[in-house]
């Protein structure tokens, strides 16, 4: 087993930046190298080196070069460390730090003028704050007495009962009621009969080879139409009650959403869409 190496000595009678550029020079370190290593700027080791303290914060920012350059350099800290004590602790040194812990003086003429300030600015707060006070009061008195007239509700009158003649009701008998019903219904045409005579009515003369389709929505639902070209003819989300025709040579690719709710009529023929449909969408050719 080898004992570690002690750090190397540092002779008594140099200085402290020379003794540091030595070392750095011995190792064949550079300024630039150092300065990475240590995160310092060259211009701080340079002044350690060359003892320029004056460019550097103070003294314990100097201590903590020392102690980290002894360290990179592998050298005992502690002589460089006594040479600085000695250096930082001579008389004059601490002027600074001494001139800023002094007192600083105020005259009584500094003082009279604070305190005359000081009571300028509360007349002058107590002032704004009672001009402020008064225009409330100004601005808000005639609101108040609104309030408390609107306040002042007058009970209403109770109204007087006025007497009602009975009114015979006459209910008439369930066989007639019935009947009558019954005639409603055979008057009344079915939906669909109605439908199918409006579409008549409506329906114009095609020529020949043309298709005429009409799409009739009895609630929401999609509509969509291509010819034979892949043109969009109808695309679109109808509401319920809209009636959509298209009118052209066929055949047309035709998509219907919520198909169990459309009616579909090609050249007026109704066309039954339940082969065609899957969940309640219906595709289908029109040739």
């Amino acid at each position: 087993m080898t004992e570690a190496a002690a750090p190397a000595a540092v002779p008594a009678s140099s200085s402290v930046g020379a003794e540091l550029a030595r070392m750095r020079e011995e190792r064949g370190l550079a300024l630039p190298d150092v300065a990475q290593q240590l995160k310092f700027a060259p211009r701080q080791l340079e002044a350690l080196e060359q003892e320029r303290f004056d460019l550097l914060p103070g003294g314990t920012f100097v201590r903590g070069m020392v102690r980290a350059y002894s360290r990179l350099l592998k050298i005992d800290a502690e002589p460089l460390l006594g040479q600085l004590a000695d250096r930082f602790n001579a008389p004059g040194s601490d002027s600074l730090a001494a001139r800023y812990k002094q007192p600083v003086p105020f005259s009584d003429g500094a003082r009279k003028s604070t305190f005359v300030y000081l009571g300028a600015s509360l007349g002058v707060l107590m002032a704004a704050g009672a001009i402020a006070y008064q225009w409330y009061r100004e601005h808000n008195a005639p609101r108040s007495a609104e309030v408390a007239a609107a306040s002042k509700v007058v009970p209403a009158e109770r109204p007087v009962p006025v007497p009602v003649e009975p009114v015979a009701v006459v209910k008439a008998p369930e066989k007639v009621v019935a009947v009558k019903e019954k005639e409603k219904e055979k008057a009344a045409p079915a939906p669909q009969e109605k439908l199918m005579k409006e579409a008549a009515i409506t329906a114009k003369p095609v020529p020949s080879g043309v298709h005429r389709i009409v799409m009739r929505c009895e609630e929401e639902a999609w509509l969509e139409v291509k010819d034979a070209a892949g043109r969009q003819l109808l695309s679109s989300l109808n509401p319920p009650g809209c009636e959509r025709v298209v009118q052209g040579r066929g055949p047309f690719e035709v998509v219907i959403g919520n198909a169990s709710h459309v009616r579909v009529l090609h050249n007026d023929r109704e066309v039954d869409l339940r082969p065609h449909s899957k969940q309640d969408i219906a595709r289908f050719t029109i040739p």
